[in-house]
C-alpha cells in the first residue's frame, strides 16, 4: 500500500503510476542473511513506463538519492527516507511518499539481525502483472538482478527503526 502526504509535490504523483515494494532475503558475501526491498513503479501511470521512469527519477533525486549509487543510510543520519518495522510490515517514508509491504519471518531474523535493510529503488517499471499478484520468486531475482535494474537504482543502506514501548 502507498499513500502520498498533501505536500506540494515537484511533480504530479499521478505520473509514478502504482508504486510497489517487495521483500526477499538472501545470503550476501559476508555470509549472513541480507534484508532486502525492491520497489519500483508498475509503470501504468498516465504517462506509461517513460513517464513513471522520469517520475520515479525526480522523486529519488528530491529525497537525496542517487540512481547509480549507494546512500549508506547508516551514516548520513539527515537522510529523509526511513524505514520502521512493525507488526510484520516494512513501512518506508521519503519525501511525497510512503510505502509498505509484509515481509516474511526471515526477512524480519535478517533485518533484526543487522540492523538495517537494503533498498533498491529503481527507475525500471516492473515488467509483470497488475497490483496484488503474486510474484514467483524466479521473476523477482530476475528483474532484481539484472544488470539494467541495478544501474537504474538507487542503493540505500536502510537503517530499522521500530516503536518502543
Amino acid at each position: 500500500m502507498t499513500t502520498t502526504p498533501g505536500a506540494t509535490r515537484p511533480f504530479p504523483v499521478a505520473d509514478l503510476g502504482t508504486l510497489v515494494m517487495m521483500p526477499w532475503s538472501g545470503e550476501a558475501a559476508d555470509g549472513r542473511a541480507m534484508p532486502y526491498l525492491l520497489a519500483c513503479s508498475l509503470g501504468n501511470g498516465p504517462g506509461g513506463h517513460e513517464g513513471a521512469t522520469a517520475a520515479v527519477e525526480r522523486l529519488l533525486e528530491y529525497s537525496g538519492l542517487v540512481v547509480g549509487g549507494i546512500t549508506d543510510g547508516t551514516q548520513k543520519l539527515s537522510l529523509p527516507v526511513t524505514m520502521l518495522v512493525v507488526a510484520g510490515q516494512a513501512v518506508v517514508t521519503m519525501p511525497w511518499l510512503r510505502t509498505q509491504c509484509t515481509v516474511p519471518p526471515e526477512w524480519l531474523d535478517a533485518v533484526a539481525e543487522r540492523g538495517y535493510a537494503y533498498l533498491l529503488f529503481t527507475t525500471r517499471p516492473w515488467p509483470g502483472d497488475a497490483p496484488g499478484s503474486t510474484v514467483a520468486a524466479e521473476a523477482l531475482n530476475a528483474f532484481a538482478g539484472d544488470e539494467e535494474t541495478l544501474k537504474a537504482s538507487a542503493h540505500v543502506i536502510l537503517p530499522a527503526r521500530s516503536l518502543r514501548a
